[in-house]
């Protein structure tokens, strides 16, 4: 409240003191004698400096009146009642006046009537002037028509959201009404807007109210209830906002009207991973922890997600100067730094003798190796530089942090490892076998953790198509029926570290990805998103398979069971066996051929270590690629089909 404004009201409850002691005297009396008129002239100058002084001491003239609530009216109920209560004793020290209880209950009365409609009258009017066309005159600076918006959710996100657009008069939002699956809610009124019918009719709302946003106020709901949603209005070309998930809220994240608009993530949200902080406190807490490929996008969230845990040393190393610069200086800003120390370094891990130094240098007790090569078709061309960052770049690694007696080394690996189709896939299965390998004979815990993709990262199928949506289309998608597993990074990142509190070393851990998607319906979910219209105004255009790539990707191969770990969502694939003799001989051969870029040894190579491993056609006939596969749109010769 304003210092005028204050005056103005400490003027009002001056003049509603003095007034409701005189009308309770002349209600009660029908007259005002002069013994009441000597009472009140003596009385009046005592208790009105005595109750200013207990309004001020409660508040009543530091609140902000627009938002005038119930603890408000109970704050001023205390103080109007501690003022009569001033206001009878006063009778004990002037006998000479007969005065009756009756007087100061009229008196009270009349002060809380008084007073408390001073504070909620300026709320009165400026709802009546929101729920009115005085509204636009008043408190919109701009020329532009209020955009027109319908609440998904009438419970407490949905009547928070609704309170929070009301009290905000500049914004230019109309609230024509929510919608709500409970039946009970149907008809009610919350803050003068009506329950306008279930979800099921959203489409018929939107279209009969000329909606132009929908807000979706449910943070507790699914991915599959967001979806749903979503596909009930897909005819209705709106925009979708909504609030933070259930988790944002438990951890404290929501603030005042924080809308945004509905992500690809949202569509997919599933109940937050289960992570035991103890477990990894355990190991990590004091610790210098060593994050190969830091500027990446699971790196940098790994490195995000151990701040909490408070190691002592966090070493940041990747490649490019600019990312790693990045990542630095966003943990550098972040509340839960603490007293870690961040130490960038640029290095590459193909450099033996460099990582070597690294390790004797900083002798890091934990490491989280996320750096490598990762898209597929890049790689399939340029087969050579897979094997010497996702093969070579691993194997620096894992001999440096044996020889230096780490503690724990924990690798990321892909679902693309299994049963591989692409040369990124088999070189990470091979990193896979490199760590089981040293395993046998080393103290540290080596693992890997296998996952699909994650939504977001860079590189991925999410980022491009909303930059293809930006460019107004077309999306672009191999094949109508490819599917993938997804992962926020969040998600990816925090199982990975808990995963590396489970390893005792050689196993392979296995998230779980929950059920596939199909790349398709990605698609047109951020098309809808966009308020657009699938095949109207973004077209979806099949380009065909592209070198290494499958239909769908597989978790196991078929050697390979699973055993269950305390989390729900972690598993550890039955153990495979590795001959480290003939492996290491096998890498030594691999590096060489790659060394001298003869491509079609790399694949013969791959084949022998990996059987599994079924290469791209133009890879196994020569070194020579061909003109489909270097345009990323060759059929692959061994498809699986599935049904959609």
């Amino acid at each position: 409240m304003t210092p005028i404004r204050k005056i103005i009201f400490l003027l009002t409850d001056i003049i509603c003191i003095s007034f409701s002691l005189v009308a309770a005297i002349w209600l009660k009396f029908d007259k005002l004698d002069p013994q009441h008129i000597h009472y009140l002239l003596m009385m009046i100058p005592i208790l009105i400096p005595v109750c200013i002084i207990s309004f001020w001491a409660m508040g009543l003239y530091n609140r902000t009146l627009r938002f005038t609530s119930i603890a408000d009216m109970v704050a001023v109920f205390t103080a109007v009642t501690g003022c009569s209560m001033l206001k009878l004793s006063s009778v004990y020290f002037l006998e000479s006046f007969p005065y009756l209880s009756a007087v100061f209950i009229i008196d009270w009365m009349l002060s809380l009537i008084l007073i408390g409609s001073s504070r909620i009258a300026p709320r009165i009017i400026l709802n009546m002037a929101e729920l009115t066309p005085v509204r636009n005159w008043l408190f919109n600076k701009t020329n532009e028509s209020p955009k027109r918006v319908l609440i998904v959710g009438a419970g407490q996100g949905g009547e928070s959201v609704l309170r929070e657009i009301k009290r905000n008069f500049n914004l230019p939002i109309s609230v024509v009404g929510l919608v709500d699956d409970d039946p009970k809610k149907l008809g009610q009124i919350i803050h003068g807007c009506p329950v306008l019918g279930n979800c099921e009719q959203t489409d018929n709302i939107v279209r009969n109210h000329r909606v132009d946003e929908l807000i979706i106020a449910i943070p507790s709901a699914s991915g599959n209830e967001l979806r749903r949603i979503v596909k009930l209005c897909q005819n209705s070309r709106v925009r979708f906002k909504t609030l933070p998930g259930l988790q944002d809220l438990i951890g404290g994240k929501l603030v005042s009207l924080q809308l945004r608009d509905i992500a690809i993530e949202d569509l997919l949200r599933r109940p937050p991973a289960e992570i035991n902080l103890a477990e990894i406190a355990a190991y990590i807490t004091g610790k210098t922890v060593l994050v190969t490929g830091a500027g990446g996008s699971i790196g940098s969230e790994i490195c995000k997600q151990i701040l909490p845990f408070q190691p002592s040393i966090l070493l940041l190393l990747g490649h490019g100067e600019n990312s790693i610069y990045s990542s630095q200086q966003r943990l550098a800003k972040s509340p839960e730094l603490g007293n870690t120390v961040l130490i960038p370094i640029i290095a590459d891990i193909q450099d033996r003798v460099k990582i070597g130094q690294i390790f004797k240098a900083h002798t890091p007790q934990i490491v989280f190796h996320a750096a490598a090569h990762k898209h597929v078709p890049m790689m399939e061309i340029n087969p050579e530089e897979a094997i010497k960052n996702n093969v070579i770049g691993t194997r620096n690694l894992v001999d440096a942090a044996h020889e230096n007696k780490i503690e724990r080394f924990v690798m990321i690996s892909t679902d693309k490892a299994v049963n591989p189709t692409s040369v990124m896939g088999t070189t990470k299965r091979v990193a896979e076998k490199i760590l089981k390998g040293y395993a046998k004979r080393s103290s540290t815990r080596f693992v890997a953790v296998r996952f699909g993709n994650v939504l977001g990262s860079r590189g991925s199928v999410i980022p491009l198509f909303k930059q293809q949506i930006e460019d107004g289309g077309p999306i672009t998608i191999t094949h109508p029926k490819m599917i993938r597993y997804f992962m926020t990074i969040p998600e990816a990142s925090k199982l990975v570290i808990q995963a590396g509190a489970y390893g005792k070393g050689g196993e392979v851990f296995i998230l779980d990805m929950g059920d596939p998607v199909r790349i398709v319906d990605l698609a047109e979910d951020l098309i809808r998103l966009a308020g657009l219209e699938v095949g109207k105004d973004i077209e979806i255009r099949f380009t065909g398979i592209r070198p290494g790539e499958k239909l769908f990707e597989e978790l196991l191969t078929a050697s390979e069971g699973i055993t269950a770990t305390r989390n729900s969502k972690i598993f550890i694939a039955r153990p495979e066996e590795v001959n480290e003799k003939e492996l290491c001989e096998m890498v030594d051969k691999l590096e060489t051929a790659a060394r001298e870029g003869k491509r079609h040894k790399i694949i013969k190579l791959l084949q022998t270590i990996v059987p599994s491993f079924s290469p791209n056609r133009d890879m196994v006939h020569g070194d020579n690629v061909s003109k489909e596969t270097r345009e990323n749109s060759g059929e692959h010769p061994r498809l699986r089909v599935i049904q959609s």
